[in-house]
């Protein structure tokens, strides 16, 4: 937490001539009572490529500071044209107002200014050597860039800005990170673990397949050795049917009718009617 707080700043001479002195009105607030002044420093940015040309234009000590806000005026030199390149001193820089305690900086503001001839002419067709007494500056006091720094005041200790340490709490978090390594790790291996299950249980499903397909074939196999037993039996009893109907054959021809015989003895011609007209082979039959 900050003892000094800055409540704003205001710019009183702008815009203004390049050799006019610059002029703030500070509003600042303090908490607490102070051991040591504040010092007030404005910087000039000669360049933007080098810090060699950069100007403390000047520097105040403010002090005893009471408790409570406080205002004042800082007024500063204006730069020296002869410590800035002359390519850079028509151009737009930068002045930086910081404030330090004990040493310390907590807080800086930056401004842009811009630095043009207050001439027309002048500004068209610039000349060779830079005219300081026709140069004028100003101020973008509309849009500061306010940057704080953490300190150490006078009832504060470099610890104070810092979280302590607590090392019940660091050597928890400590147990916690290397659980959940291990888990991550337990994780992992059963993962790979899975893996090679899924890989062997492919292969042991290829290789019954490959079983299946040959049970398939011997199955074929064995339908075909079984037609062809069927076949042969039907053979065999087409066999013995004919052999039934050859000695049926024989015995009828071991004992022939006697009618069949005076019937074939007697006329062809009949014979062949019989052939072709069953019935009256049956009517001779018969007689």
């Amino acid at each position: 937490m900050s003892i000094v707080s800055l409540l704003g700043i205001k710019v009183l001479n702008n815009p203004a001539k390049f050799s006019d002195p610059y002029e703030f009105e500070i509003t600042f607030e303090c908490l607490e009572s102070l051991k040591h002044d504040l010092e007030w420093k404005l910087t000039y940015v000669g360049s933007s490529r080098s810090l060699e040309h950069d100007q403390e234009l000047d520097s105040i000590l403010v002090g005893p500071v009471p408790v409570g806000v406080n205002k004042f005026v800082f007024t500063a030199d204006p730069p020296s044209a002869e410590l800035i390149p002359a390519s850079e001193l028509v151009s737009v820089t930068v002045i930086l107002l910081s404030c330090s305690y004990d040493g310390r900086e907590f807080v800086r503001v930056g401004y842009y200014v811009n630095n043009e001839y207050d001439d027309e002419e002048l500004r068209e067709n610039p000349p060779a050597k830079v005219q300081v007494d026709h140069v004028v500056r100003n101020i973008l006091a509309e849009k500061p860039r306010v940057t704080r720094f953490n300190i150490v005041w006078d009832n504060e200790n470099e610890g104070d800005l810092y979280p302590p340490e607590q090392p019940g709490v660091d050597e928890e978090e400590e147990e916690e990170e290397d659980l959940e390594e291990e888990e991550d790790e337990e994780e992992e291996e059963e993962e790979e673990e899975e893996e090679v299950d899924g890989v062997e249980e492919e292969e042991d499903d290829v290789e019954e397949d490959g079983d299946d397909d040959e049970g398939e074939e011997i199955d074929i196999e064995d339908e075909d050795e079984g037609e062809a037993e069927e076949d042969d039996d039907e053979d065999d009893t087409d066999k013995s049917i004919k052999q039934k109907q050859n000695s049926s054959v024989e015995e009828d021809g071991e004992e022939p009718d006697p009618k069949k015989r005076k019937l074939d003895k007697n006329s062809e011609d009949q014979t062949t009617e019989i052939a072709t007209t069953p019935r009256d082979s049956d009517s001779l039959v018969k007689e």
